[in-house]
């Protein structure tokens, strides 16, 4: 009755069969893990976001690479802002998705190390892509600004390339080793992306906090493939049910049409 089962038609579905089922496996576990790690990154950046401002050096210093638990994390600083030595960070997009620039202007602390302040977003507006863009001045004298922690950026990690031969105070990438090398001072790790105090007349437009990544939706992908690999078996069962049903009933019809012949004379 199972006799087909060693045709080649069905020995090739069989054997497809058999190798969904481990892929499919593979695929849910690897939903899984990009769940755990969402998770993951949503929990730090939660604590990061709720957890006590501290001052910024407490956190960060010379040299010093921000970790991916540091990150996020809320720090304040006092200083003098140095806009002579200001600059824009091309192709940065708002919440509209807009393009403009980011606005790094150093924070000049009271022990004279510098700390990198991302100011916000502004439009790319000006008479062309070389010329600087008029940027609006930060607050005057000494100032106590409130920002979150960020790694410095790199090509590997942003996928943005480091362009050299930039309009002069243009850059790729906010990254403070290269920004000790321009200023020839000491300047802090990472940079901050300033909550406070907020610019007047609203720019340059304040970063928004970061949302959350979807985890839900790896763990529904998870579920969703895994329900695949334990159907595949059900579907090649009823397959094969369905098939012998088909030939046993035709092989029923074949006898009955050969009992039904009249005996040749």
């Amino acid at each position: 009755m199972y006799r087909f089962l060693w045709t080649r038609q069905w020995v090739i579905l069989a054997l497809v069969s058999l190798l969904l089922i481990p892929t499919m496996i593979r695929l849910g576990i690897w939903q899984k893990h990009r769940y755990e790690e969402r998770s993951a990154r949503n929990q730090l950046v939660a604590e990061a976001l709720h957890a006590r401002p501290v001052p910024v050096e407490q956190v960060t210093g010379p040299g010093h690479a921000v970790t991916r638990k540091e990150r996020y994390h809320t720090v304040t600083a006092t200083g003098t802002f140095d806009t002579a030595h200001e600059v824009v960070v091309r192709r940065r997009t708002n919440a509209d998705d807009e393009v403009g620039y980011h606005v790094l202007t150093p924070l000049v602390l009271d022990d004279g190390k510098v700390l990198l302040v991302n100011r916000g977003w502004i439009p790319a507006d000006g008479p062309s892509q070389t010329a600087f863009p008029k940027i609006p001045a930060p607050p005057a004298g000494q100032v106590t600004v409130q920002g979150r922690l960020m790694p410095d950026e790199t090509t590997a990690a942003s996928g943005i390339k480091d362009i050299k031969g930039l309009p002069d105070r243009q850059v790729m990438l906010i990254n403070s080793e290269e920004q000790a090398r321009r200023l020839g001072r000491q300047v802090l790790g990472g940079y901050i992306e300033q909550t406070a105090p907020q610019p007047k007349g609203g720019t340059p437009e304040q970063i928004s906090d970061p949302g959350k990544e979807d985890a839900p939706l790896n763990y529904a992908y998870m579920i969703q493939w895994w329900l695949f690999a334990a159907g595949v078996p059900y579907g090649f069962f009823v397959l094969v049910r369905r098939e012998a049903r088909a030939r046993a009933e035709a092989a029923a019809e074949q006898e009955k049409a050969e009992e039904a012949e009249p005996a040749a004379v």
